[in-house]
């Protein structure tokens, strides 16, 4: 973010519980697919522990777009809960990968 990396935070909080559920089905795809997403399975049981914990979402994409992020935030946007991401498939992985 310091060099300028595209950031947002999106409007409305959804409970940590909901989150882990979707995110947990990306992991499986993720892993099916042969990627790895750095801090996922770790954000997963984070999200998981925090039950109803509102919490607000975001995402930042690297200046050059060769990596992504999405985070998870408290409901006020003043603390990180979690963080996953990691280097985009470039687009001869994605055509590679098993489908």
């Amino acid at each position: 973010m310091i060099a300028g990396a595209d950031f947002v935070v999106w409007d409305g909080l959804v409970p940590a519980n909901r989150h882990a559920g979707v995110f947990r089905i990306r992991m499986h795809h993720s892993l099916k697919r042969g990627h790895t997403i750095d801090g996922l399975a770790d954000s997963v049981d984070i999200l998981k522990r925090a039950g109803e914990e509102p919490l607000r979402t975001g995402s930042i994409d690297a200046v050059d777009r060769s990596s992504w992020f999405t985070i998870f935030l408290n409901s006020t946007a003043t603390a990180v809960v979690a963080c996953c991401g990691g280097r985009r498939p470039t687009p001869m992985e994605s055509a590679d990968g098993p489908e």
